[in-house]
């Protein structure tokens, strides 16, 4: 639900506020009248799109066409899933038809020149952090450093079983691996060892690096996701999430000690030509009022053209409800 003037002052927000007009008229028009507040140095509100990477809609054409149309209209980044492999019986993810999100992302550099490229989320403890780190750099280069990195540490144990790793190492693993990505990124001549991945580094070099520090969000809802966010991320990238769950977790992240212009970011499954468009909005403006900075919405279409009427469409409702677009 939205919210009302009068409930202002029985509300408590991280941030200083005040009432202003946000919306158009035609958002304020589906959302019965309500006045909101939006926070008052707080961060930009931003908004990428998911890519069709899986499923009927995912082919080379489509996903560059996506990515194409993404950048013309301002999104601030597109993004991409990881699954390496997918029980038959899995309720999700809907299909197994996944292309590799590094090959994605180089593939998507290649046909953009400004869009930031992100992965929702790159499942760290099934990857040799080794190879995770020369990928992503190698592509930051290539693409003029626009890449993120979101990750997290998994979830779907029949996975972890068909790769041969310890479903219960994820966390050590995902904690390890990012400080083995992070060294491989700005150090060199490296002398380390990392235990949980039997690495011993010795007088070692990983070049390409990066030209400056590649952003990264750390995905989860349990605590010691948040946590881990806390500690090494640029951000957090939640997904799925009620309003109210999301609110509940960004109090704890707010209770840590996070980065200058950490990021807050929902991905979502919004799609216009399926879902009611005042109920999209509403769920927008419950978001940022919760503090939510960004989102990434994933349409549900099943060919090239739905997919694309849906990003057109989504563009309009978020810009329409005060998110930014370039």
């Amino acid at each position: 639900s939205a919210l009302p003037i009068s409930d202002l002052q029985s509300k408590c927000y991280p941030y200083p506020y005040k009432i202003i007009p946000v919306f158009k008229p035609s958002i304020l028009s589906l959302l019965d009248g309500f006045s909101y507040v939006v926070k008052v140095n707080s961060p930009r509100i931003t908004a990428g799109i998911h890519l069709p990477q899986a499923g009927p809609a995912a082919s080379a054409d489509a996903i560059a066409k996506v990515a194409e149309l993404a950048e013309s209209l301002g999104f601030g980044d597109v993004w991409v899933s990881d699954h390496l492999i997918i029980p038959a019986d899995a309720k999700y993810p809907p299909s197994a038809y996944i292309y590799e999100p590094l090959a994605v992302m180089a593939w998507v550099a290649a046909k953009t020149s400004r869009v930031k490229i992100g992965t929702t989320v790159l499942v760290l403890p099934m990857r040799n952090p080794i190879v995770v780190a020369k990928s992503l750099a190698s592509i930051d280069l290539l693409s003029g450093g626009r890449v993120i990195l979101g990750t997290a540490a998994g979830w779907l144990k029949a996975e972890f079983d068909a790769l041969g790793i310890p479903f219960n190492e994820r966390g050590k693993r995902t904690d390890e691996a990012l400080e083995m990505i992070q060294r491989l990124w700005e150090d060199d001549k490296i002398n380390a060892s990392y235990p949980i991945h039997q690495s011993n580094l010795v007088n070692m070099r990983a070049k390409p690096q990066p030209n400056g520090p590649i952003p990264i969000w750390i995905g989860g809802h349990a605590d010691v996701a948040l946590q881990r966010a806390s500690r090494v991320g640029d951000g957090w990238h939640g997904a799925f999430l009620s309003a109210a769950k999301t609110e509940e977790l960004i109090q704890k992240l707010l209770s840590l000690e996070l980065r200058d212009n950490f990021v807050f970011s929902m991905r979502t499954s919004w799609d216009p030509l399926e879902d009611d468009e005042s109920q999209i909005a509403s769920e927008i403006i419950e978001y940022m009022r919760v503090g939510v900075t960004h989102f990434v919405p994933e349409p549900r279409q099943r060919n090239i053209k739905d997919y694309m009427d849906s990003v057109r469409i989504l563009r309009e409702i978020l810009e329409d409800c005060g998110v930014s677009f370039s």
